[in-house]
């Protein structure tokens, strides 16, 4: 998992993304969006990351904003979900 707080990050993240895509298979790929990276997803859509984005659901209510499919909207909160995920094996990488 690519965690990408800030808009430089969340670019970051998608590029390495679709390298770890790549090499890893999409199903083994998610980046967490949280903080000013959730403008900058929803501003800027990416059509070859959006399907494996994980967008904060606290971070949405605060902006007064929804995200579009392919988008996921994590109910628990991007800090609750990186913890969640490394639990499950998930590897994290801040982008």
């Amino acid at each position: 998992m690519l965690h990408a707080p800030t808009a430089s990050a969340l670019e970051r993240a998608r590029r390495n993304a679709g390298h770890a895509a790549k090499a890893l298979g999409r199903d083994a790929v998610r980046i967490v969006v949280n903080g000013d990276a959730v403008a900058a997803t929803l501003d800027d859509p990416d059509a070859q990351s959006d399907a494996l984005t994980l967008v904060c659901g606290n971070t949405l209510e605060r902006l007064g904003r929804e995200a579009p499919t392919p988008l996921n909207v994590l109910s628990e909160g991007a800090m609750v979900a990186l913890v969640n995920m490394q639990q499950e094996g998930w590897r994290y990488v801040r982008a």
